[in-house]
């Protein structure tokens, strides 16, 4: 008899080992489970979303069992959205009915609600995976990101794009013509619930964008902190004043290939021409500017260095330096810098200490790791902190570590055992909500 994939998503979530996972996968693919493995890739996609924010446990142990046919059709629909609103709820409260409760519970409302709860992601499948031939890998969200302009001086030459960098949320905004939705993600994959004024925008004119695109930028605010306590927040949502500012636009088709096929400087003028006119009466969406310069030139680095000057005196973070000649890549990618006036990393918190003299009893530093520029960064972060945060941050230090925080310092130092650390560190703000997130 196959194991039924509900029974290997409770012996994942039974053992916290990442190798018996690895094992448990590896069964499962041996074993030819075919439909396991395509449940995970729906659930595991970001791009792959239902357009369901509630899913309802089944309470009653009653239900002949739901087949994977019938439950792939609901999936479809929903992902087409050919089922919506209440219809959508009707045939979701249908399905459940048929399944049985163990089916529907630890399976199929799991990859509706696109988690698993089992304690692995999309990259372990996909090393599980490597080794077997015929079972398609789970795509892995990857966005393009920048490296830190001071560790890249060289590149720093010839034809730029200049804009300034902004204090907020990355935000990644798939535009999909087929199904005449509008999703926000994180950079990490993960959707954003809260900014439905902006979505709602995008799809009351879709005829107008006309395909599907990938629009790239950050969510901004009046307050960054007051930003961050919208993004994920479950009820009584304040976000209204949140703004989707665009710097990049790729068709989806080419986003989810990991490549563009224009340049950098064709994409910024396709994105100012064919959407200037239709996001500027908005109020929510709008194209950050930019200029070119030539750094060879001495005008042009004059230039550049009275930008940096003048986004850093009007509150912005610094500029962003892109090569005009490079495609859109899904990865780090030394084709956009960042440029601050300090340097900001995100670190994970290893170990919460407690403060000596007055802090005696409270928060004295967070030991911070991480790798940045493939550097290995430990540094003690003990400035940055109110006496408020002392406190509360002491009191749930247990939750505290391995959280991703983001760090300020003047520069970064090299320690005698061939690890780095950081001059004069400062504790900036935490940039997730769960362990190891970074948003």
């Amino acid at each position: 008899m196959r194991t039924q994939p509900q029974t290997v998503i409770q012996q994942l979530e039974a053992d916290n080992s990442r190798l018996s996972k690895e094992q448990i996968l590896d069964m499962a693919a041996k074993e030819g489970l075919t439909e396991f493995f395509e449940g995970l890739r729906m659930a595991l996609d970001g791009l792959y979303t239902f357009g369901v924010k509630q899913v309802p446990i089944k309470e009653q142990d009653e239900g002949q069992g739901l087949s994977w046919d019938n439950f792939l059709e609901l999936a479809d629909s929903l992902y087409r959205r050919r089922l919506t609103g209440h219809a959508a709820k009707d045939a979701i409260e249908l399905a459940m009915n048929v399944a049985t409760k163990e089916q529907w519970n630890d399976w199929y409302r799991r990859i509706l609600i696109k988690d698993m709860r089992a304690g692995f992601s999309e990259k372990t499948v996909n090393k599980v995976l490597k080794i077997h031939e015929g079972i398609a890998p789970v795509p892995v969200f990857e966005v393009m990101l920048a490296h830190d302009g001071a560790n890249h001086d060289k590149k720093i030459a010839g034809k730029k794009l200049l804009e300034p960098k902004l204090d907020g949320v990355r935000a990644i905004t798939v535009v999909d013509f087929e199904s005449r939705t509008a999703t926000m993600y994180t950079r990490n994959g993960k959707v954003l619930d809260n900014f439905g004024h902006i979505t709602d925008y995008l799809e009351k004119h879709m005829d107008e964008i006309g395909r599907s695109y990938v629009l790239d930028g950050e969510v901004v605010s009046n307050s960054f902190q007051d930003l961050m306590k919208q993004v994920h927040r479950k009820s009584d949502v304040q976000a209204q004043d949140a703004r989707l500012c665009l710097f990049d636009v790729v068709p989806l088709v080419e986003f989810k290939a990991g490549k563009s096929v224009m340049a950098q400087r064709r994409r910024s003028k396709f994105l100012k021409e064919n959407f200037n006119n239709l996001f500027g009466d908005s109020g929510c969406i709008e194209i950050i500017p930019q200029i070119e310069v030539n750094l060879d030139e001495f005008l042009g680095d004059i230039e550049y260095k009275d930008y940096n000057k003048k986004m850093v005196a009007e509150g912005f973070e610094g500029i962003m330096i892109k090569d005009p000649e490079a495609k859109y890549e899904c990865k780090r990618s030394v084709s956009w810098l960042k440029q601050k006036p300090f340097i900001e990393v995100s670190l994970t918190v290893r170990e919460v200490e407690e403060g000596t003299g007055r802090n005696v009893g409270r928060l004295g530093a967070f030991v911070c790791e991480g790798v940045d520029d493939d550097k290995t960064i430990c540094v003690n972060v003990g400035s940055g902190f109110s006496d408020g945060d002392r406190g509360s941050y002491w009191a749930e230090r247990d939750t505290v570590v391995g959280q991703v925080v983001e760090v300020r310092a003047d520069a970064v130092t090299q320690n005698q055992d061939g690890t780095y650390s950081l001059r004069f560190p400062r504790f900036l703000r935490f940039r997730g909500f769960i362990a190891g997130e970074k948003i």
